[in-house]
């Protein structure tokens, strides 16, 4: 059995997105867990490559891996070159997701599209191909009790309605019940499938939310624990919910966000 310290020995990992904040973090909690790692990133293969000599020089095993997880054919080419490098996959974290903000007079198709195409839709076919892979791939050697994990990473906007952003808040909240679904439809297979839902975190993405004083203390309004979150909150959570600890957890969203998603407006009768 995996030590504690160590709970996805003999597991290898799909990350995707992960060159950069949330991503980054999570793929390096999953390899510091025990976990072979395939780091996915887009256009910056630069940290990517960094985090898996990193990884390799402590003993782990990571490669980097340029995709487009809205193509399908690059998310087929992410599988085999995983399976080429550690023989299996077993842990999918499907994290890639980008921001195109504009108020509804002035998004353009091409805005909507792109958005809708990597965030939502490229978690369609990451999840997919993950499926196929859980269903097929004999157990082996590996000690989880389930077939595979697939964690998505959500936002609180899959409940938060958030004007000025509806290709994001539409593509998450089409996470959330893409989630829900296909958690139903694979559970018989011993595939658990989960989201998680951060909330502010400090990532590259949002910098002016949180890169200055004012900036800090309007957005802090917004959070009743009082801080802003770290991608390394993210991934505690990513990491337990791919580990067996989660394992008769499927189908739920575990919100990581300082309890921005409890309507903080109301702390004082509204």
């Amino acid at each position: 059995m995996p030590s504690s310290s160590e709970p996805l020995t003999g597991h290898t990992a799909v990350v995707t997105g992960a060159s950069s904040g949330i991503g980054l973090a999570v793929a390096e909690a999953l390899a510091f867990a025990g976990a072979s790692v395939a780091i996915t990133y887009h256009s910056h293969a630069e940290p990517a490559d960094e985090l898996a000599a990193r990884i390799n020089a402590q003993g782990g095993q990571a490669i980097a891996v340029k995709a487009d997880v809205s193509q399908e054919a690059d998310v087929l080419r992410l599988f085999d070159e995983a399976v080429s490098a550690f023989g299996r996959v077993d842990v999918l974290v499907s994290n890639s997701g980008v921001q195109k903000d504009a108020t509804v007079a002035d998004m353009s198709l091409q805005d909507w599209n792109m958005v809708i195409d990597i965030n939502l839709t490229g978690q369609f076919l990451c999840m997919r191909e993950a499926v196929r892979r859980f269903r097929t791939q004999p157990k082996g050697g590996r000690p989880a009790r389930s077939a595979g994990a697939i964690i998505a990473m959500s936002s609180v906007h899959e409940i938060i309605p958030w004007a000025g952003h509806l290709n994001y808040a539409s593509a998450k909240g089409g996470v959330r019940m893409l989630t829900r679904s296909l958690a139903q439809e694979v559970a018989a297979d011993g595939i658990r499938v989960n989201a998680v839902a951060p909330g502010a975190i400090r990532t590259p993405i949002n910098k002016e939310a949180w890169d200055s004083k004012e900036a800090l203390t309007k957005l802090l309004r917004l959070i009743p624990y009082g801080r802003i979150g770290e991608p390394e909150d993210v991934a505690r959570a990513v990491l337990w919910l791919a580990s067996d600890a989660a394992d008769y957890v499927t189908g739920t969203t575990l919100f990581v966000d300082g309890g921005m998603s409890l309507y903080p407006e109301f702390r004082d009768n509204g």
